[in-house]
């Protein structure tokens, strides 16, 4: 029989008390009903001071995390490039139980990468006054290293008992189903607010870059000239100088200029421009030196809202915290926009909107604005067969569509390992020959999101209007992962605009994974330039061999020749060669009698890096030998990408004449008919004078205009055997059709 019933408060808890009475009057032992008390912690995140430097340039990304119970609760934004961060964020907690402490983490940003731990501090919420604004300063400290400081953050708190004390049973008891149909009504909030927030932010981790609101509206050109009274780094008085150029996420690093304080660089980066961001870039130079840390020069800022657009700015900025100047040409350009839309709402689609499109990229605007190459469309309509990230079998997948520097992405979809998006992205194109990245991850809230598949598709390869299923690959696209994705893509482009950007050097992105020392990337890059110089030494071999009359009737014809070429050559006889060459080579392919043949190879090598890469992974963890002799490390890097360029350099000239990539082997065809022409119909003296006067005078006609070989730049846009192997589509598995697997299941 329920007699009575009291309140008593542990730690600001209301607790409700049964007491039985028997029928001798004698009372039993008291029986808790723990009713938990709800309390709002308001918290605004001031700042930080004097936090931890976890960046290579003295600096960190710091951000926030608050969690209570194990749980996360709020995480911050991240302020870049501080030490001493202002955030002035507010949250809004509802606290169960008073007894679990605030648990505050800070860490330093990394995309890409883990993020680096910069400290953490526990707030007991049992000391705080309720009703009551406290301003709270918190230490951050290291586990592993209670010693060292590493900042302090400060907090203006206010804690608000949700419930009071009842005086009554009755009152009690109200209290107590209120709070527990609050409670019901508590959880359901969260969790639609944890769907509503993962929906808008899209793995906090990756949403600093790829969320939607990043559709850039216009373009920063920045050209670095020159620099001027460096400050001298070395023993020898003088440095190796570098710059890193920072707006947002994107981020550019020039070329290494050796033993200068009055660098040269001439080099063009273009930064897109937000209308939400502010328009600051951040630069800084740099004092490259090798087995050490790189010794910091000077910084400078531009604020691009101080600069008008359409005009070219010249500006000479002074480095603060060093010497020297740094020489610039800045351009604010605007453009058409990328963009995300649904399925319904389709740009080619529509008959007025498609032809104005194919109107803007038509033969007769050539000179209108040459950097609008194309338009490219790309449809992501749905996944199939996913690899399950998550421990419930099951995968939160979403979608990053990338193009050069352009990333956009699709929503998550929850709880499904055969997603459906329906999502049509758009993108201007400025360089036919870029390649389309599509990249599947999972989301998850607390980590940075698990990748699940990629594929790469050349834009020149892409069959307009075609709905094709691609085979998701691994991170090195040298392998298949689970599933698959179907897109369907439209390019439409302006050949000869293409054709004049091929001429020009490609653009660099800005989000680039760092070269790593690999035995096996190594050894691989070493046999690809091996295989290069042998043709030439074959080459070498067989001339010298009809010197000596190995085979008299091969000697023979080689004499012949000899004599009817030296005793014919004209100049012009030189890019007929090869224009033979490509004609025969396209010849044997339009015959059925291709040349070409898969380099197993390369791909064989490719895949046993990939394990190799695995297998150092795990080793590096173990001992950490490479990390120990840095220097070392450098220089074998730096091999190890010489050894790849000279290789590549050869594959892409082969893949030239090997008709690897139609549309620029006509490019090669056409440029080689018009320089044979030229050298037939006019002296060569004449040619060499005109070229000679466009080098003496460039100088003085453009004093900042970028050095580049046209040669070079149309060979960079050649894949060489390596990408080929990673560009290749690979055919989908039967197996992963669902109906496949209804009708195995059935069976």
């Amino acid at each position: 029989m329920l007699y009575s019933c009291k309140l008593k408060s542990v730690c600001n808890l209301p607790v409700i008390y049964n007491k039985k009475i028997n029928t001798a009057g004698t009372s039993n032992t008291d029986v808790p009903l723990a009713v938990p008390g709800m309390y709002q912690l308001d918290i605004t995140l001031r700042r930080g001071q004097s936090l931890a430097a976890r960046d290579r340039g003295g600096t960190s990304d710091p951000y926030v995390k608050f969690k209570i119970g194990g749980k996360e609760v709020f995480r911050s934004k991240i302020i870049h490039k501080s030490l001493n961060p202002v955030w002035e964020e507010k949250a809004c907690l509802l606290v169960e139980h008073l007894k679990e402490p605030l648990y505050i983490k800070v860490f330093d940003y990394d995309f890409g990468l883990q993020d680096d731990f910069m400290g953490s501090a526990f707030l007991d919420l049992t000391q705080l006054e309720l009703n009551r604004p406290t301003d709270v300063t918190v230490t951050l400290k290291d586990p592993r290293y209670p010693d060292h400081d590493l900042g302090i953050i400060l907090l203006s708190v206010v804690l608000t008992p949700k419930e009071g004390e009842h005086r009554d049973v009755q009152s009690s008891i109200h209290s107590f189903l209120h709070w527990r149909i609050y409670e019901i009504k508590t959880m359901l909030m969260r969790k639609s607010w944890k769907r509503s927030s993962k929906f808008q932010t899209q793995s906090l981790r990756l949403s600093d870059v790829h969320r939607k609101p990043h559709l850039w509206r216009g373009i920063v050109s920045i050209t670095l000239i020159e620099g001027r009274d460096l400050k001298a780094m070395d023993s020898n008085g003088l440095s190796d100088p570098y710059v890193k150029f920072r707006l947002g996420h994107q981020k550019y690093k020039s070329k290494i200029m050796p033993k200068t304080l009055n660098p040269q660089w001439r080099e063009q980066f273009d930064f897109h421009l937000y209308e939400e961001r502010g328009g600051i870039i951040d630069i800084t130079a740099w004092d490259r030196d090798a087995g050490k840390r790189d010794d910091f020069i000077g910084r400078c800022q531009i604020d691009l809202s101080a600069l008008s657009r359409e005009q070219t700015h010249k500006l000479v900025l002074q480095l603060e915290e060093g010497e020297g100047h740094l020489v610039l040409l800045v351009t604010l350009t605007a453009s058409a926009t990328v963009s995300i839309s649904d399925l319904s709402i389709n740009s080619l689609e529509d008959p007025k909107e498609r032809e104005e499109i194919l109107k803007r990229y038509s033969p007769l605007r050539i000179f209108h604005n040459l950097k609008d190459v194309g338009f490219l469309q790309v449809k992501v309509i749905r996944a199939e067969g996913l690899m399950a990230a998550d421990v419930t079998g099951k995968s939160d997948p979403f979608c990053v569509v990338e193009l050069n520097n352009d990333r956009l992405l699709t929503h998550t979809v929850y709880k499904n390992l055969n997603p459906e998006w329906n999502k049509v992205f758009t993108f201007n194109i400025k360089d036919i020959h870029s390649v389309l990245e599509v990249t599947v991850y999972d989301e998850d809230r607390d980590r940075s999101a698990d990748f699940l598949g990629k594929v790469a598709i050349p834009l020149l390869s892409i069959q307009n209007g075609e709905q094709k299923a691609y085979v998701l690959k691994n991170k090195q696209l040298t392998g298949p992962t689970k599933g698959v994705i179907y897109l369907e893509i439209d390019v439409i482009f302006n050949a000869v605009k293409a054709s004049l950007r091929t001429l020009i050097p490609k653009e660099q992105k800005y989000i680039e994974e760092e070269n790593r020392l690999s035995k096996q990337l190594l050894l691989r890059n070493f046999i690809r330039m091996k295989r290069c110089v042998m043709v030439l030494v074959n080459a070498a071999y067989y001339i010298n061999s009809c010197f000596d009359w190995d085979s008299p009737a091969r000697s023979l014809a080689a004499f012949v020749l000899f004599l009817f070429v030296v005793w014919n050559f004209e100049l012009y006889m030189i890019p007929m060669v090869l224009l033979l060459l490509l004609t025969w080579n396209y010849f044997l392919i339009i015959s059925g009698k291709d040349n070409r043949q898969r380099d197993t190879v390369v791909e064989d090598m490719l895949e046993d890096e990939e394990e190799e890469d695995d297998k150092d992974d795990k080793d590096s963890e173990k001992k950490g030998f490479i990390n120990k002799i840095y220097a070392i490390q450098e220089v074998c890097i730096s091999v190890q990408n010489i050894l790849d360029e000279v290789a590549s350099f050869g594959e892409r000239i082969k893949n030239t004449f090997n008709w690897t990539i139609p549309f620029l082997s006509w490019l090669a065809i056409v440029a080689l008919c018009a320089f044979t022409v030229i050298l037939y119909f006019i002296p060569l003296r004449y040619i060499v004078l005109v070229w000679g006067i466009n080098k003496f005078t460039k100088k003085l006609r453009s004093p900042y205009a970028i050095d580049n070989n046209e040669l070079l730049d149309f060979l960079s846009r050649v894949p060489s055997d390596v990408q080929v192997v990673q560009y290749q589509e690979l055919k989908p598995d039967p197996s992963h059709s669902p109906c496949k697997r209804k009708k195995n299941n059935l069976g």
